[in-house]
């Protein structure tokens, strides 16, 4: 399981978005958002490049940690 931090998530539209950006990335899966702790845990079926998921992340319109 890969824990990373997102910070801007307010509601549960964020969690949402970050989960829909998360799980579009090929070979993520089982992601859980976690809005009270401001970050987002998955599992890697192969290792995702840190450049691909903080890109994703940026891109449903939030910062990663």
């Amino acid at each position: 399981m890969r824990t990373v931090k997102i910070e801007g998530m307010s509601c549960q539209h964020c969690v949402k978005a970050v989960t829909k950006a998360l799980e579009a990335i090929p070979g993520v899966t089982d992601v859980k958002v976690d809005l009270a702790r401001g970050e987002a845990s998955f599992e890697e079926a192969q290792p995702v490049d840190e450049q691909t998921l903080r890109e994703r992340i940026r891109k449903a319109g939030y910062r990663p940690g």
